[in-house]
């Protein structure tokens, strides 16, 4: 069945239907992390978004070249003649070598981006290994009047290039208000203007990475490696760019204007952001130290977790709310996220349990029919994970019902069903059940053991010894195991 994906576009502030440039082409390039630290939930957020659009892109049938970026140099922390390298600072706290601490911290990133079930984009490029590319990038912008020298350090002239065409279209922000707004920093008088932006930087001499220029010895702006890249391997013109939204300005921004300075015109068609990871309605971040790791959550090691939350809790939690919204972070809601997070898994597992009829119940039949396409409306309304995640609740109510004997399904019924429930909960959410083999094996002796003791159950009960088949079921109870009985019997189910 054809499906229209709706999705929201920064560039316009509206939901547009996606149309490939070059189907079933499909480009996406999302900006990835900057390796000076571990990996937090801030991280998790853009990665499981964008790993979910590259998952239902391509089951739609697109090919995807989903290309997400390593920051590995150029990461300012602002544009002044002192400003460092986030990574260049660490690896001198720790007397390191930068690239040591980036292989570091992209292999940190890795294993967790693997727990999280995040697929690998299909390039990796990290911003040392395209130099050549960004300096290129600076030279086009220089050739075409909208960058100027200055002590040997590049800068893009903003005023010059709102004349032409206008900077501020993604965020909405107007020159004078940006200017306005732009505080002078020490060591930034070599600027025309505070709104311009670095795109080559003079490396002072303690400054460890550097590369040869026409310019200077130095090293690109943070804003170049994206624009170079992304050309690079998506072309001059792509589908999709996307992000956190605490990169729509400027970092976002500063990519439109040096495209189109570069080349005439943009190169991106939607821009796509997340929104952010927040703690008492403040954003989660390394630079506000309010951060807490991905390893944190998954070993219960910080000091605000009550207890530790598994890789696929996290997932469940920020799939829980639609990305464009923000994620207040609390114990409780990741305790909510834990438990739907194991209904789901349950009502998964249970499917196994249910025994198919002749046919279905009214009901049944109804719900089954309509389950496939009210999924994929979700999906298609700009990725409504949390309508998703509620329709399979509703179909886990439906498995509830069929493992009682309260409904009847038949066989393509329940196929249809249960292949319905994994597409969207495993292959399209990406979300996989945390219960290893030996905890499979363990409840497979588990289960011969209940059923015997349910067996000596049902015996007491036909002889009327209501005690002993009382003690059996609160005994049962007390273990875990969730014993119901029904008209064809006892059925039962470990909750642990």
């Amino acid at each position: 069945m054809e499906q229209n994906l709706l999705i929201y576009n920064t560039l316009t502030r509206s939901k547009e239907l996606f149309k490939p440039l070059h189907a079933p082409h499909v480009g996406m390039y999302v900006c990835g992390p900057t390796v000076y630290g571990d990996p937090h939930l801030g991280h998790a957020r853009p990665a499981i978004t964008f790993d979910v659009l590259f998952r239902y892109l391509k089951h739609l049938g697109y090919k995807v070249r989903y290309v997400r970026n390593i920051t590995d140099v150029g990461h300012l922390e602002h544009d002044a003649d002192d400003g460092d390298d986030k990574i260049e600072k660490k690896a001198r706290l720790e007397q390191l070598e930068p690239m040591e601490i980036a292989q570091h911290y992209t292999n940190r990133y890795h294993k967790a981006m693997e727990g999280l079930n995040v697929l690998p984009p299909s390039i990796e490029p990290h911003a040392t290994g395209h130099i050549i590319e960004q300096e290129q990038l600076v030279k086009q912008i220089m050739d075409n009047g909208y960058a100027y020298e200055s002590n040997g350090s590049i800068y893009f002239d903003v005023a010059k290039y709102d004349k032409d065409h206008k900077y501020g279209i993604l965020s909405g922000r107007n020159l004078t208000d940006i200017i306005n707004n732009s505080r002078q920093l020490a060591g930034t008088a070599e600027k025309r203007n505070q709104a311009d932006f670095a795109l080559w930087k003079k490396a002072m001499p303690e400054h460890i990475m550097r590369w040869p220029s026409e310019w200077s010895e130095g090293f690109p702006g943070w804003h170049c490696e994206c624009t170079a890249m992304g050309r690079k391997y998506l072309g001059s013109h792509f589908d999709i760019h996307g992000g956190g939204m605490d990169l729509v300005f400027p970092h976002h921004e500063c990519e439109i204007a040096q495209a189109v300075a570069s080349q005439g015109d943009q190169m991106v068609r939607y821009w796509m952001h997340n929104n952010m990871i927040t703690i008492n309605g403040q954003k989660m971040g390394k630079s506000l130290g309010n951060f807490i790791t991905l390893e944190q959550f998954f070993n219960g090691s910080h000091a605000s977790l009550d207890s530790a939350y598994s890789p696929m809790t996290i997932r469940f939690f920020i799939l829980s709310a639609h990305y464009r919204g923000t994620v207040d972070f609390s114990n409780d809601a990741l305790k909510a996220a834990k438990k739907g997070y194991e209904r789901l898994m349950n009502g998964m597992a249970d499917l196994s349990r249910v025994q198919a009829a002749k046919e279905s119940s009214s009901e049944i039949s109804e719900f089954v029919g309509a389950l496939r396409q009210r999924l994929y409306d979700a999906m298609n309304d700009d990725l409504q994970t949390p309508l998703v995640i509620g329709t399979l609740f509703e179909a886990c109510h439906m498995v509830n019902m069929l493992v009682d004997h309260k409904a009847n399904i038949s066989a393509a019924d329940l196929q249809e069903l249960g292949d319905a429930m994994r597409l969207f909960a495993f292959d399209l959410l990406g979300l996989r059940d945390e219960k290893g083999q030996s905890d499979e094996a363990r409840e497979e002796a588990y289960g011969k053991v209940v059923e015997m003791v349910l067996k000596l159950r049902q015996q007491a009960k036909q002889a009327k010894d209501w005690a002993t088949s009382d003690q059996i079921r609160d005994a049962l109870a007390e273990a875990g195991f969730e014993i119901k009985d029904t008209k064809d019997g006892a059925t039962w189910k470990l909750n642990i």
